[in-house]
């Protein structure tokens, strides 16, 4: 007798109770039975919409929907090659996506952080989903590695967690959500979000592996130059004084960068614009 056909959504929902196990040292945080219900409802529908042929960008938004039903605004993942230690995108890898506020992302790179950053070392080393309390508090995390923490709090990311995503022949990749307020994640949250971390980064490989190699966007010189600045840490001001050139008209010309790179960040932009080999530091 054939048995029946299992599904993305069935095969991943038969994952919660192996999960969980994972949790059962933390003190037990109870959900209402109602909003129990809700989340559950609310998963279900998460993995239905994701579960067919929607492309990388459809699938983040659809994540991050499904992360503001826990208090969570912001989220961020990508992939790094086994000897790769900063979030970068390695070569034919889905870029970096997140949505975390400009400002930070602009000071993250600006200051080298994602070079120094313990939510990515303690990610290389975990199986499970982490709290960021846990790796701030952690007695290894340096207070340089502190910093980043704090730092990402001034900016509204005050608390989150983190969701390590290994892969074979050594290849990882990573998810945050995160919080505007300091409130510890509670455990079947931490369980939800873990599971919809674990099938995006499913859907996002699968789309990945069938598209093949995406040919570089066409940039012209000079948004080459505004690129590359841009991705050395330079303003629209200071490049404008570099390049001789109006702050307007260095805004003109990232704006379409933007665009023909397919995101809404100038730092996500100068991320994928290294990783097309279409400028290098």
């Amino acid at each position: 007798m054939e048995r029946p056909r299992m599904t993305a959504a069935s095969q991943v929902r038969m994952l919660a109770t192996g999960v969980s196990d994972q949790f059962s040292w933390v003190p037990s945080m109870h959900f209402p039975e109602a909003a129990r219900e809700a989340f559950a409802v609310e998963f279900g529908r998460f993995l239905d919409q994701t579960d067919g042929g929607a492309q990388s960008e459809r699938l983040f938004d659809l994540l991050s929907a499904f992360a503001l039903n826990f208090g969570c605004p912001w989220i961020a993942y990508g992939s790094l090659v086994p000897d790769q230690k900063t979030l970068e995108p390695a070569q034919r890898d889905p870029a970096v996506m997140q949505n975390y506020p400009d400002e930070w992302q602009e000071r993250y790179f600006e200051m080298g952080y994602d070079r120094i950053d313990p939510v990515i070392k303690t990610g290389r080393k975990r199986a499970g989903a982490f709290r960021w309390s846990e790796v701030y508090n952690d007695a290894s995390t340096t207070e340089n590695e502190r910093r980043v923490l704090d730092e990402a709090a001034t900016f509204g990311l005050r608390s989150g967690i983190s969701v390590p995503l290994h892969g074979p022949d050594g290849c990882f990749a990573i998810m945050s959500f995160a919080q505007p307020w300091d409130r510890e994640f509670q455990n079947r949250t931490i369980i939800y979000l873990q599971l919809a971390a674990l099938h995006f980064h499913l859907r996002v490989a699968k789309f990945a592996n069938s598209s093949g190699i995406v040919d570089a966007p066409k940039l012209s010189p000079r948004e080459k130059e505004c690129i590359l600045w841009t991705a050395r840490g330079k303003s629209s001001w200071e490049i404008g004084q570099i390049l001789g050139i109006s702050v307007n008209t260095v805004n003109f010309h990232i704006k379409n960068i933007m665009r023909k790179l397919d995101t809404g960040s100038r730092t996500v932009a100068a991320i994928k614009a290294v990783n097309f080999g279409i400028i290098e530091l």
